[in-house]
């Protein structure tokens, strides 16, 4: 993984790091809305900000972006594919930084579910879905129907927490379907770290490291469906 990054000048910007360019950048998809809402926030999204200045754990402050990168690829261990996360952000909230990974949604589900993904298990997945669990502090148990995706995505933000030694980790879905598609897997998910799911409120657990773990769902504006 490249640790030089340059200035984005645009929404075009963000086509190019896609794993598909050609099949991911259209109009109505999460990587265009994504991409679309912010360049046009330059700071970080208001639904994304709300859930922040909206929380306790933050004094209710409103947060700082202090950068952004698209697209950004997160070793883990276990095999040689990276999480893909839709945004890694750092940001600055109530004098505490937080290391934030972003997943973009519409209507597409978050990937295969567990089952499916160990449908062929190999030494490699096994040996990453432990350190996933471990990393969160989740049963040995997990559901079939528990979507992979939304544990790497979140284990991201946690091991880019500890890289650059933040004060808390996020991970933030960013859903730009107006009907909440795949929130049910969203809470389900947040349920099995230990805490209630409620739509538009932050949730905060602590991990077996100590560190705190926020959670959130930020419902992005249709317009971008059409951008």
């Amino acid at each position: 993984m490249t640790k030089i990054f340059l200035p984005s000048s645009g929404p075009s910007d963000w086509q190019k790091l896609l794993a598909e360019p050609d099949k991911q950048w259209k109009t109505g998809y999460s990587a265009r809305s994504v991409a679309y809402c912010w360049e046009a926030a330059d700071e970080l999204p208001s639904e994304i900000a709300n859930l922040f200045s909206a929380s306790a754990e933050f004094d209710h402050q409103q947060p700082e972006l202090l950068l952004a990168i698209p697209e950004y690829k997160v070793p883990l261990p276990g095999g040689s594919r990276e999480s893909q996360n839709d945004v890694f952000a750092l940001i600055k909230c109530a004098d505490r930084t937080v290391s934030m990974t972003v997943e973009g949604k519409v209507n597409e589900p978050f990937g295969p579910t567990l089952a499916d993904w160990m449908a062929t298990p190999s030494e490699g997945k096994r040996t990453r879905l432990e350190y996933l669990q471990n990393l969160l502090g989740l049963p040995k148990q997990l559901p079939n129907d528990l979507y992979y995706q939304l544990l790497h995505r979140t284990a991201s933000a946690v091991i880019e927490a500890r890289r650059f030694k933040t004060d808390a980790a996020a991970m933030i879905v960013h859903s730009f379907s107006q009907e909440r598609m795949w929130f049910d897997a969203y809470a389900q998910f947040v349920d099995l770290l230990g805490v209630t799911e409620t739509s538009g409120e932050l949730v905060s657990v602590s991990l077996p490291s100590g560190m705190p773990l926020c959670l959130g769902w930020a419902k992005g504006s249709k317009k971008y469906l059409e951008a």
